[in-house]
């Protein structure tokens, strides 16, 4: 996904970079929504909020992209900054789109092939929470820290080239922690909240050392540098602590649901689904069969 350069400051008509952006972010939501309709129709489950979720994380990137964001330059692109690298991958994650994918698709070619790069190594090695932690947090120290920021703010293509990888390693982090779709080997909370935790940390340093110094090569004014690195640092917080709900929420689901039955089994009887007849379906696993 190609994302443009934003020009902070008075609306400006948007440019190929733009629209290419918007087109496919559009795109992309009209078939994941689709594809939930898909299941409504034939009477499967999928909660509405994640389809919402979804449309919220693209829209996101698109007002990003082409809206009119407040503030100085600087601060207009940590709102960016955030809303592309944290925010809307946060959205688009808690929308399962592979869960949903492994739903809808039938058993044959399609389905398979999906199914061996969910299980291939280089998959498995990306999805580790401290390398994915490492792409995501170490790529900003070197775009913040280092003459690219200077140079990307003159060059849109650079800027498109470098906030793809923002998004790209913001969604794998955010899926790599939270796994919420199924994954062929699910890591323990305690390394993702680990890694949650050491990633925050250095998220948090970094808008520090922005509101001392600013990038090298550039010259922002004071009142601005310390407003975008309020936003980066306050905001950054935010995101983070939905993130480690949304793993503590993962944790209790497998292990604090089975600790209350083991604990309390005649409370956990009660309400339960065989009472009323009705189970809902299960998520799909890494299998060859559709879920």
């Amino acid at each position: 996904m190609i994302l443009a350069h934003v020009h902070p400051g008075p609306a400006m008509a948007p440019g190929l970079l733009e629209l290419v952006t918007v087109a496919a972010v559009l795109l992309v939501a009209v078939l994941y929504l689709l594809a939930a309709a898909n299941l409504w129709r034939r009477g499967d489950v999928w909660p509405r909020w994640r389809g919402a979720s979804f449309a919220a994380g693209g829209a996101g990137v698109a007002w990003a992209v082409v809206g009119s964001l407040p503030g100085g330059p600087f601060t207009a692109h940590m709102i960016q900054h955030l809303i592309i690298g944290m925010a809307a991958p946060l959205l688009l994650v808690l929308g399962r789109p592979f869960t949903l994918a492994l739903r809808v698709l039938s058993p044959g070619a399609t389905r398979r092939r999906l199914l061996v790069l969910a299980h291939s190594h280089v998959v498995g090695w990306l999805i580790f929470p401290p390398p994915a932690a490492l792409l995501n947090v170490g790529g900003l120290w070197l775009l913040y820290r280092t003459e690219l920021f200077s140079v990307m703010r003159h060059n849109p293509w650079l800027h498109a080239v470098v906030h793809a990888h923002v998004l790209a390693a913001g969604l794998l982090y955010t899926f790599a922690v939270s796994q919420l779709d199924p994954v062929r080997r699910r890591r323990s909370p305690v390394l993702r909240g680990a890694t949650l935790l050491t990633a925050g940390a250095a998220h948090a340093v970094l808008a520090k050392t922005l509101y001392a110094a600013e990038p090298p090569g550039t010259a922002f004014t004071a009142a601005d540098l310390h407003t975008g690195a309020q936003v980066m640092y306050y905001g950054g917080d935010l995101v983070e602590a939905a993130l480690a709900a949304v793993v503590a929420a993962s944790w209790y689901r497998t292990t604090g649901r089975a600790w209350m039955r083991e604990r309390h089994p005649a409370a956990m009887g009660r309400g339960a689904p065989a009472a009323t007849g009705y189970r809902p379906p299960a998520e799909p696993r890494l299998s060859a069969r559709r879920p």
